[in-house]
C-alpha cells in the first residue's frame, strides 16, 4: 500500500509539472486502502478481484476548489476538474512511468482501483470507456510479466547541461528541502561543473598503458532508464583513483537505492580500467564524519581506510572506528604500528609526510604535537633527501588565488616551518599524480 501511495504521489507531481494540475494548490498525500472480502461482496458485480483503492481524486478536487475560491473571492466553476477527470489523469501519468506487476489498474467514479491481474477475464476488456484508462499486465498463458527497462550509463566530461541542472534542483528540493531560490545556476556550476583539474585526454599521452580510455579529469556519469535521466554521479578520475564527489538522483526512483548502485558501479569501473591504467587502485568516497548518520553508508564498503586528520596517514576503518566511537575528533595514527596492520602497504603511505613520528602523543593534544612535528631534529640523510625533494618539485604548477606560477618562481616564505610544510605537501602530491601530470595540472592554494 505504501508503494502504491508513492506511485500516486509521483503521478500528482508529474501532473503539476505538465500543467494539468495547478502548482499553487497544497495537495495532500495519497492514501491507498485495502478492500476486505466482506466489503467486496457488497459492491457491484465484477468487484471480486478488487484488492486496493484510493479516493485521492476527491481531496485534490476539494483543494483546487478551495484555492480558487480564496484567490477569486467567490465560487467559480470554470476550468474545474471532476474527481473522475482527476483520477484518469493520474492513471495516465502512472502508466507513463511503468506498469504495475500483479495488478490491473482501473478508475471508477473517481476512485483508483487496483485489481488482481491474475483474475482479469476477456469481458473486462469490453467495459466501455473505463477500459481505456486501465493497465493490465497479462499474457495469453495468464502468466504475469513486467515490461523490461533499458538502463544506460554515459560517461562525459564535466560540463553544464540544462537537463542535469533541472534534475539537481528537483533532488535538492525534494531530498534536502532546499529553497528554489537557493539553487541558482551559478551555484550549481560552481559546485559540480567547474573544476580545477586540467583535462588530460588519452590520445597523445606518452604512455597509453598508464591512462584509461576516457583520460583524466572531471566527469559526469549519467544513468538513464528508457532514455530518462535518473541520476548523475560527479567524479574525478586521476592516475591512482576514482574520486566520487557527489550524486544526485530523481526522487521518483528513490526506491532503487541509486547511491549504493552508483558506488558499486564506480568500484567496478576502477577494477575494469586497471587493464588500461595499471596505477589505478583506489576508490575515494570523500569526507567522512563518523557522528553524521547520513555519512555512515560510506563505511559499509570494505575494506576501507580513513585519513588521519593530523599526520595524513591512511588507517584501516576497523582500527579507527573504536576511537571515533569514543571521540568525534581523534588522531587516528596514534595507534601503534598502524602501517603494519594495514591490508595494503601503499594504502597506508602518507599524503603529507611528517618530519617525525611521536607514537606517545596524547589524543587531542594537537597543538603541542604540531610543534613537535615541525621542529624535530633531522639527520644528514634527511637533509639530503629534503634537498633532492625540493629539486623534484620546482616545476609543479601552482595557483595562488588566480595567478599560476611554477614553484621555483614563487618567492620564499618568511616562515620556514610553513615553507617546509608546503614542500612536504608538494612532494606527496607529485608522488600521487606523477612527475608529468604535476607540471600540467594546477595545484591550487587557498
Amino acid at each position: 500500500m505504501k508503494d502504491l501511495s508513492e506511485q500516486i504521489d509521483n503521478a500528482v507531481q508529474k501532473c503539476i509539472q505538465s500543467g494539468e494540475f495547478p502548482s499553487n494548490v497544497q495537495i495532500p498525500k495519497a492514501s491507498v486502502k485495502k478492500v476486505f472480502s466482506a466489503k467486496r461482496k457488497k459492491l457491484a458485480e465484477g468487484s471480486e478481484d478488487l484488492l486496493y483503492t484510493s479516493n485521492i481524486a476527491f481531496p485534490i478536487v476539494a483543494a483546487m476548489k478551495h484555492t480558487q475560491t480564496l484567490e477569486k473571492g467567490k465560487n467559480v466553476e470554470e476550468n474545474r476538474l471532476s474527481p473522475e477527470a482527476v483520477s484518469e489523469k493520474l492513471l495516465s501519468a502512472m502508466n507513463k512511468v511503468g506498469e504495475f506487476t500483479g495488478f490491473s489498474v482501473k478508475v471508477s467514479k473517481g476512485h483508483i482501483n487496483f485489481l488482481s491481474a491474475t483474475q482479469v477475464t476477456s469481458s473486462d476488456r469490453n467495459e466501455g470507456e473505463e477500459s481505456l484508462c486501465a493497465t493490465t499486465i497479462k499474457s495469453s498463458s495468464n502468466k504475469l510479466h513486467a515490461r523490461k527497462r533499458k538502463l544506460e550509463m554515459h560517461l562525459k566530461r564535466s560540463s553544464f547541461e540544462p537537463e542535469e541542472y533541472e534534475l539537481y534542483k528537483r533532488y535538492q528540493m525534494k531530498v534536502h528541502n532546499d529553497k528554489p531560490e537557493s539553487i541558482s545556476e551559478t551555484s550549481y556550476k560552481r559546485f559540480l561543473v567547474d573544476t580545477p583539474l586540467t583535462e588530460v585526454p588519452s590520445s597523445g599521452y606518452d604512455d597509453e598503458e598508464k591512462i584509461p580510455l576516457c583520460g583524466f579529469g572531471s566527469f559526469h556519469q549519467q544513468y538513464r532508464v528508457d532514455d530518462r535521466l535518473i541520476a548523475v554521479g560527479v567524479i574525478d578520475i586521476l592516475p591512482k583513483c576514482l574520486s566520487s564527489k557527489y550524486l544526485f538522483w530523481d526522487p521518483d526512483f528513490a526506491s532503487l537505492s541509486l547511491g549504493n548502485y552508483s558506488a558499486l558501479q564506480e568500484i567496478d569501473w576502477v577494477k575494469q580500467n586497471q587493464a588500461h591504467c595499471s596505477t589505478l587502485e583506489y576508490y575515494y568516497l570523500g569526507y567522512y564524519i563518523h557522528s553524521c548518520n547520513k555519512m555512515r553508508y560510506k563505511a559499509a564498503y570494505r575494506p576501507s581506510e580513513l585519513l588521519c586528520p593530523l599526520r595524513y596517514q591512511w588507517v584501516p576503518f576497523e582500527v579507527a572506528k573504536p576511537l571515533l566511537d569514543k571521540k568525534p575528533y581523534s588522531v587516528l595514527s596514534n595507534i601503534s604500528k598502524v602501517s603494519s596492520s594495514s591490508s595494503s602497504p601503499q594504502a597506508s603511505e602518507t599524503l603529507l609526510e611528517s618530519t617525525s613520528e611521536h607514537e606517545d602523543m596524547e589524543q587531542g593534544d594537537t597543538n603541542d604535537d604540531d610543534d613537535e612535528m615541525y621542529n624535530s631534529d633531522e639527520d644528514s640523510d634527511s637533509d639530503s633527501s629534503s634537498s633532492r625533494n625540493r629539486s623534484d618539485i620546482t616545476n609543479i604548477l601552482i595557483s595562488l588565488n588566480g595567478p599560476r606560477l611554477r614553484y621555483k618562481d614563487i618567492p620564499r616564505f618568511k616562515n620556514p616551518v610553513v615553507q617546509k610544510q608546503l614542500e612536504s605537501m608538494l612532494v606527496s602530491y607529485r608522488k600521487v599524480v606523477g612527475a608529468e601530470l604535476s607540471e600540467i595540472m594546477v595545484y591550487e592554494l587557498r
